[in-house]
């Protein structure tokens, strides 16, 4: 699969959610081309701005759209890599502050 085709494939699925891609093409086509070297690498396509422990059950909260990404976007308008955003967020009608990491330290792999 390639970016483009992901791109669509995960617009349609999203947006009705009220979640939207970054409008910087280029930041969003560089985080889509990460979730496929993911998915080729571990046969999932887990966040392309976390580190990856290659089990997919322990890097289940992490698989975009991740668990996290929900509550980014309703309290900051935009998830962790700012792949996906909220309308408002893309319109420039709120600010587009730094997004803390919500994922408990001891889940990620060292």
């Amino acid at each position: 699969m390639d970016a483009e085709k992901l791109y669509e494939m995960m617009k349609k699925v999203q947006e009705p959610k009220g979640y939207y891609f970054n409008k910087n093409k280029e930041r969003t086509f560089e985080l889509l081309e990460s979730l496929i070297t993911n998915k080729e690498r571990y046969g999932y396509m887990g966040c392309p701005c976390r580190l990856l422990s290659g089990d997919r059950n322990a890097d289940r909260d992490i698989i975009c759209p991740c668990i996290y990404s929900v509550p980014d976007i309703e309290e900051y308008g935009s998830c962790y890599c700012n792949l996906y955003v909220s309308k408002e967020w893309n319109d420039g009608k709120i600010p587009h502050e730094y997004v803390p990491e919500r994922r408990p330290v001891e889940k990620i792999p060292f």
